[in-house]
Formats: structure tokens, C-alpha cells, sequence
């Protein structure tokens, strides 16, 4: 298991929150005028999409972000449908009003990636 905390994120306070319908990217934007995003970028043969959200992401709008992490698992808990890979990654964010888990499943055949990406726009 690894951790990676977004320092770029921390104490930056969000206005709006964009998940598209596909669950493929999930966009934040800054009061600052920053724009966070996470996706996959699709290669061939592989799907990563948002699995699960718990929580409410409106409590992540309005106050500064005082968590934001990814932790990932490669291949727990286990899946009942076989696949040759996949790729559990979650994201945790929270302010003084709530927080939020973003689970994220990547499935593959072993050769291409599972990951999700992020940029700053």
C-alpha cells in the first residue's frame, strides 16, 4: 500500500466540483483559479472509473481542503469477476464540513495501466 498526499491541494479552497457521466474524471476547481483534475488516460485495453464516492462532495466547496491523499492496493479486496489485474485507488479529501472517499477501480490484463492520473491546469 502507498500514500501520496497532494500538497498543491492542501489549503486551497474549491468552488466547484465536475464529475463527468462516464465516472472517468473528476475536475476541481479553485477559488484561486486552479484547476485539479483526476482521469485515466486510456491506452487500449484497460478501464479506470470512479467505482464509488462516500460521502458528499458538496462538503468539499467553500472551505479549504485540509486532506488530500491517494492511497492505492493493487488486487485487494478481491474481485469475484477474474480479471488478469486491477487496481483499487482511493482518494480522501476533507474540510471542516466533511469528508470524502473517492474509490476508483482500474482493471486490466497486466500490460497497461491502472493508475489514475492528475494535473493542474
Amino acid at each position: 500500500m502507498s500514500v501520496k498526499v497532494f500538497e498543491d491541494m492542501l489549503g486551497t479552497t474549491i468552488e466547484s466540483i465536475d464529475r463527468r457521466s462516464d465516472d472517468s474524471e473528476l475536475t476541481f476547481r479553485a477559488t484561486d483559479g486552479r484547476v485539479f483534475s483526476f482521469y485515466h488516460m486510456q491506452d487500449c485495453c484497460e478501464t479506470v472509473y470512479i467505482e464509488d464516492v462516500t460521502g458528499d462532495l458538496e462538503d468539499l466547496i467553500g472551505s479549504p481542503l485540509l486532506v488530500s491523499e491517494e492511497v492505492s492496493n493493487m488486487d485487494a479486496p478481491k474481485l469475484e469477476d477474474a480479471f488478469d489485474s486491477y487496481t483499487w485507488t482511493f482518494y480522501r479529501y476533507a474540510t471542516n464540513k466533511g469528508c470524502v472517499t473517492v474509490r476508483w477501480l482500474g482493471l486490466s490484463n497486466g500490460y497497461y495501466s491502472e493508475s489514475v492520473n492528475f494535473r493542474i491546469l
